[in-house]
Formats: structure tokens, C-alpha cells, sequence
């Protein structure tokens, strides 16, 4: 990531704990209540197994909940008496990064594979144990989340090469790995003041230079943007802070005017028998500082610092409610976008555009259906791919998604025809997959 003129910079270890297999439900429930009581009081406490099976049945009733409670209590074993560098047990940070998944709807295998993604690094666990308890497939993902974290290289370069080569290697096997590793990498980054000032920077930059990105390249706006304020916050402190600070005074002194902008809306499209969910929101401030550094502008000269959603039930209606926009405010030139009669590759579909609404306040809309924003939010975790026994994740991910498909089609396959061409090894794909997500993130 460039230098800004903001002064931007290119945006304990655990012990091991041996817990045997037999040890039963009851014995794994004391440790929880344990861990719980030695948590400081105004620390929240652990998500209990039945708060994490109610978080699953709400989106899909016929969970396997003999196998998320295994999945629990095997973990909870496994970490043992292991602490974060919050002095937290080690096991909030792996039941987080399963609530995480649970808010894109996942299937049962990933929340599992949330769970245990840690065991075999961190713990006596090994594959074949995961093999036996869970079966094959989630002790694929869960080895496969092992390897992206086994390589500990020395410059930040090299480190971030090999981060692209192992992420894209994973994906290439099950996208599932990828959507775990991004809900890894949130919650590490929402915890990332307990740890030393350089590995919170080192943290930081690698999000904004790996993670984020490919957070939107899967279409998961949601995530890519909360990684990138976190980031933010982290390499520019100061900015960050200015930035809040005169958002947040702005939405005061317009307070009232978002609620405006919504009912106005709402009500105008109800007239013309639309019935649409409008919402207002501000943008975050690293989206703030980007536009800032691209324009070359200050913050007084940003008109459309709030942005508003339309959404509605069909496409014909999204092209209605921008008729009913357009001849009700003032257009501004320039500023519209149709992604829906021509879909961005990571599957992104909105209408776009800005008017000059109520107090002269410049209004930045997106109109889309219900699907649209779905996948605008989530991105590839909003297909369901897992919901119906046919083919593997992969397979129906690479038919529904384009955005999977565009992943591998780029970074991956250009560089197993190379391999076929030139007789090369595995190692000559490895580089062209990691020099070609580079080159995207360069552009």
C-alpha cells in the first residue's frame, strides 16, 4: 500500500495441554466454569454450547447438535488452561471466530472446523483424532487452516508472499478455509490491543494489504470494511481519530436528518406502491480517509459522507424506484452506476446514484433486491452451497459464485497451464498464484 499524505504507513506463544478423548461432557463443563471464574468481572462471559446451537438453528433447524457440542467440549479439552495475551482462555478466541460464521449462516462443517481450527497447531490434537471424531471432511479443513499458519518467515515480504501462496492454495481445495481464516483474522484484529506494538503493526499492515482486499474480492463488503477500519486505527492513530471525531460531529449537528432522508424515501416509493426498507448509515472513517487521499481533498469539501439503501423486492422494482428518485431531486452528473444490468466479478449487483435531497444535503442511494444486498453483504458465504448433499463445496461454489470462480480462474489456473506448458513444478504454480493476487492488489 502507498505512502499518503496523511503519514499512512504500507497500510506468547501457547502451551500445550493434553486433555484425553474420554474425559466427558460433565468434566469439560467444569473447565468452562473454571475459565468463567477466573475471568475479571467486567469481562464478558463465554458463549455457552447451547448459546452457540441456538445461534445455528436460528438459519438452519436441522443442525447437527450432537456434533457442535463434540466439536465444543473436544476443543475446550484441547486448549486446556491455555490464556490469550488478554489473559482470556485461549478457547474465547476460536468460539468468537465460530459466532462470526454463524452471522454469515455457514453450514455445520465450518462452524466445526471454527472450533477446532487452532487444535492441531496449538494442541496435542492431530489429524487422525479429528479424522475419527469428526470425519473426513472437517479434518480437512481444519489441516488446511494448520497450513496457512505453519511458515514463520522472516521480512514482511516474504511473509506476505507466502500468506497469498498458502490462502490461495487453500481456497483452491475448499473455499470454507478461506471464510474461516477472514473470521480468524476479524477477531484477532478486534482483540488486537493485548498484544506487543509490533506485532499489532506487523498485524495491521497485513490486513490491509492481504486480508482486507481479499475480503472484497469474495464480496464480503461487511468484513472487508470492519478489517480495514481496524487497520486503520491501528497505522494511524491520529488520523483515525480526527476522522471520528469530525464524523461524529457532523451526524450531530445533522442529527434528525438521516430519519428525514428515510422517511421521505420511504414514503414516496410507498405512493408509488413500492414497498421498500430504506436505511441510513455514515461511512466509516478508513473509507473516509481513502476518498480523502484519492481526490485529494479536505473533509469539508465530502458532501456524501452518509449513504442510504433501497432495497426492494424485484429488479423491475429497483428500476422503478430509481425513476421515482430521479424525477423527485436534482441528479448529480457523473455519479450513476447500474451493477445490475452488469454485475461486478464478485457477483456485487446495486444501482448507484446521488441526488441533491432534503436541506440540500447530497444523498448517495443504493437500490438493490433483497438477494442483492445479501450477497453485497456476504459476498460468497451468502450462496447456499451447503445446504443440499450434491457435489462438494467447491464444485457448487465454482458454479454459483463467480466471484470463486474468477479467484481461481486468475490467480490459480493460469498458473497450472504454465506448469503443463513448461513441465514445472507445484512450487512454479505457488508463484504465479501469489504474483498474480500482487499484481490485482498493485492495480
Amino acid at each position: 500500500m502507498a505512502h499518503s499524505s496523511t503519514n499512512l504507513p504500507r497500510m506468547q506463544n501457547q502451551s500445550r495441554a493434553r486433555a484425553p478423548l474420554e474425559r466427558s461432557l460433565n468434566i469439560a463443563s467444569q473447565v468452562l466454569e473454571k475459565a468463567v471464574k477466573q475471568k475479571k468481572p467486567s469481562q464478558p462471559q463465554m458463549m455457552r454450547q447451547y448459546d452457540l446451537i441456538e445461534r445455528v438453528k436460528r438459519y438452519n433447524p436441522n443442525t447437527s447438535e450432537a456434533m457442535l457440542n463434540r466439536a465444543y467440549v473436544y476443543a475446550m479439552k484441547a486448549h486446556g488452561e491455555q490464556r490469550r495475551a488478554s489473559g482470556d482462555p485461549y478457547f474465547s478466541h476460536p468460539l468468537e471466530v465460530a459466532a462470526i460464521l454463524t452471522d454469515l449462516k455457514l453450514d455445520d462443517a465450518t462452524i466445526a472446523a471454527a472450533l477446532l481450527h487452532d487444535t492441531i497447531e496449538d494442541t496435542t490434537a492431530t489429524r487422525a483424532e479429528i479424522d475419527q471424531m469428526f470425519g473426513h471432511d472437517i479434518g480437512a479443513l481444519v489441516e488446511g487452516l494448520t497450513k496457512l499458519n505453519k511458515l514463520d518467515l522472516v521480512t514482511k515480504e516474504a511473509k506476505q508472499a507466502e500468506n497469498l501462496r498458502k490462502l490461495l492454495l487453500a481456497i483452491a481445495d475448499d473455499v470454507r478455509v478461506l471464510l474461516v481464516k477472514l473470521a480468524d483474522r476479524l477477531h484477532n484484529m478486534r482483540t488486537l490491543s493485548h498484544m506487543p506494538p509490533e506485532a499489532r503493526r506487523r498485524s495491521a499492515e497485513e490486513t490491509l494489504d492481504i486480508y482486507a482486499p481479499l475480503a472484497g474480492r469474495m464480496g464480503m463488503h461487511g468484513m472487508r470494511e470492519e478489517l480495514e477500519d481496524l487497520a486503520f486505527h491501528e497505522l494511524n492513530a491520529e488520523a483515525y481519530a480526527v476522522i471520528s471525531a469530525r464524523l461524529d460531529a457532523l451526524e450531530a449537528k445533522n442529527v434528525g436528518l438521516v430519519a428525514e432522508i428515510e422517511q421521505q424515501l420511504t414514503r414516496k416509493l410507498s405512493d408509488r406502491g413500492i414497498q421498500a426498507e430504506v436505511s441510513g448509515r455514515r461511512k466509516r472513517a478508513y473509507s473516509i480517509w481513502r476518498k480523502m487521499e484519492r481526490k485529494s481533498v479536505g473533509f469539508e469539501q465530502l458532501s456524501d459522507i452518509f449513504g442510504f439503501r433501497v432495497v426492494v423486492k424485484t429488479v423491475p422494482e429497483c428500476y422503478q424506484a430509481l425513476g421515482i428518485v430521479h424525477t423527485t431531486w436534482p441528479v448529480v452528473p457523473g455519479r450513476f452506476k447500474d451493477y445490475v444490468s452488469t454485475p461486478k466479478q464478485n457477483d456485487y449487483c446495486s444501482i448507484h446514484t446521488t441526488v441533491i435531497g432534503p436541506s440540500q444535503q447530497r444523498v448517495e442511494l443504493q437500490i438493490r433486491t433483497r438477494d442483492m444486498h445479501e450477497i453485497a453483504e456476504y459476498g460468497i458465504a451468502a450462496h447456499a452451497l451447503y445446504k443440499d448433499d450434491v457435489g462438494s463445496p467447491t464444485e457448487m461454489l465454482s458454479r454459483e459464485s463467480s466471484a470463486y470462480a474468477w479467484l481461481r480462474r486468475r490467480f490459480c489456473l493460469r498458473g497450472a497451464h504454465r506448469r503443463r506448458q513448461h513441465g514445472g513444478r507445484l512450487q512454479d504454480q505457488r508463484r504465479d498464484c501469489a504474483a498474480g493476487l500482487g499484481a490485482h492488489q498493485r492495480r
